[in-house]
């Protein structure tokens, strides 16, 4: 198998992780269903600061705030964002009702090189890459050669090699996206994946969209 390499950084971000306890796991090929047993009880957090570099979906006048804390290799995030993500996009967060705040928690180097590679796609044409590195998920965290396939999924994208490279080498937004891996851990205890932070209360596991309605509905404004 040929070695996936992104760098000191990459390997230090892992490892800080892993030094605070979280134990990094290589998941299986994404489920054909969306998690049955129902995502655990929220508990209350601090209202989390919106960064500069936070990848967003919807108006920053939405009542409700959903952050999500995905990794780019996790079954059950590809699950949300293929079967769940489409309708509350189409019923919250186009109407205005939901803002969708994306934030990497990668849990392999894998998961991380997939970050750095979307992070380096315009900002327009983000959350488009997203849903193809989700959608091809077991094509590419699977294969005998991840790194190639997530270039070939980058050239596909209209990135040239040298501009993915230079994602790839880019020490400063892996130290960005370590820097946010902590801050979850440290300021809203997300140990796993997806882990959402809406409005204030923590919710780990994956949403079904009936379960965001009913939390959308609680929190946003009668009309």
């Amino acid at each position: 198998m040929r070695k996936v390499w992104i760098g000191v950084a990459a390997v230090a971000a892992i490892m800080v992780a892993a030094a605070i306890g979280y134990q990094f796991l290589t998941p299986p090929a994404i489920e054909p269903a969306v998690e049955t047993s129902p995502p655990a009880a929220p508990a209350q957090v601090g209202l989390p600061e919106i960064h500069a570099d936070d990848k967003i979906l919807g108006s920053p006048e939405a009542p409700v705030t959903m952050i999500e804390y995905a990794s780019l290799t996790c079954p059950h995030c590809a699950s949300f964002h293929m079967i769940s993500l489409p309708r509350i996009k189409s019923e919250f967060i186009d109407k205005g009702l939901v803002r969708l705040v994306y934030r990497d928690f990668p849990l392999d180097q894998v998961a991380l090189r997939a970050a750095l590679l979307a992070r380096c796609a315009p900002d327009e044409r983000y959350f488009s890459l997203l849903d193809v590195l989700f959608r091809t998920q077991s094509d590419w965290a699977e294969s005998t050669d991840p790194a190639g396939a997530l270039a070939q999924i980058g050239r596909t994208a209209g990135m040239s090699q040298a501009t993915i490279d230079g994602c790839m080498a880019d020490e400063a937004r892996v130290d960005r996206i370590a820097a946010g891996y902590q801050e979850a851990q440290a300021g809203f205890d997300v140990r796993s994946t997806p882990t959402f932070i809406i409005n204030g209360k923590k919710h780990q596991g994956v949403l079904a969209f009936e379960d965001v309605e009913k939390i959308v509905k609680g929190l946003a404004p009668k009309s």
